[in-house]
């Protein structure tokens, strides 16, 4: 177990703050963060909350793709266990004093209240991708128009039907975005049981077909799993779905910080 930092004050450092979780929460002694090297993770203490920090340089480079993972995966792992709020990747202050005042005393009561309201929760994460030739057969099956569009251009020059496909093109994407809303809402049906709260998703590819966050139990992941196994037996060939977490609760928690 890590002990917790002394409170005091470095000229050349700073303090890279992760998220917020009960002080009496344990971390690991091999536990790292974001730097190069990956820096030690420790806690800062104020009353019943702790804020989960690394020393890093002032002058730190931050934004490398190491970085981004080790600031997600500290946090997940932590949410796996344990309650979290969740900082956006970057938070950076002063000092450990700054931790203490600025943040930690500043926000407690709301901090302990949210902490108390995610006691034994984790965000979840629904992702599910259209099958690009089984879509596009469904979408033209529906609509004789637009199958009669794609047969007329079927193996005519690029350049002699340019407008044509453009038409086409725009009809599939508003199709596919019908979809889209109709099966994120299957998938929040198939959910409703088990899970406290929904947090849609924009879309992070033109052919996905779900990208919706559930905030659930931990207790309850293998009932997710299942209902998501489920869906995926009705969609095989169609969607490729899977379930993603338990993750920090980033869709659920916005934790301010320091100005």
């Amino acid at each position: 177990m890590a002990a917790e930092t002394d409170i005091g004050t470095e000229t050349e450092t700073a303090i890279y703050v992760y998220g917020i979780l009960p002080a009496d929460v344990e971390i690991d002694d091999d536990a790292r963060g974001v730097g190069d090297p990956p820096a030690e993770v420790t806690t800062v203490h104020s009353g019943p909350i702790a804020a989960l920090v690394s020393e890093i340089p002032q002058d730190a480079p931050l934004g490398r793709p190491q970085d981004l993972s080790a600031h997600a995966s500290l946090l997940d792992s932590a949410a796996a266990e344990v309650p979290v709020l969740p900082l956006r990747f970057g938070a950076v202050v002063a000092d450990e004093r700054a931790v203490v005042d600025e943040l930690l005393d500043a926000n407690r009561d709301d901090f302990t209240a949210a902490l108390e309201q995610l006691e034994g929760m984790a965000e979840y994460v629904v992702r599910a991708r259209y099958d690009e030739q089984a879509i596009l057969r469904e979408i033209l099956s529906e609509n004789d128009g637009m199958a009669r569009l794609a047969n007329a251009i079927r193996g005519k020059p690029e350049e002699a039907t340019r407008n044509e496909r453009m038409a086409l093109g725009e009809h599939i994407t508003q199709a596919i975005e019908a979809k889209r809303a109709v099966d994120t809402q299957l998938v929040a049906d198939a959910l409703a049981e088990l899970v406290e709260e929904f947090a849609p998703r924009q879309p992070t590819h033109e052919e996905e077909a779900v990208n919706l966050a559930v905030l659930a139990e931990t207790d309850r992941e293998k009932d997710l799993e299942a209902a998501i196994g489920e869906l995926a037996k009705e969609w095989d060939g169609r969607v490729g779905v899977r379930l993603l977490g338990p993750l920090a609760a980033y869709d659920f928690v916005v934790t301010r910080t320091p100005e």
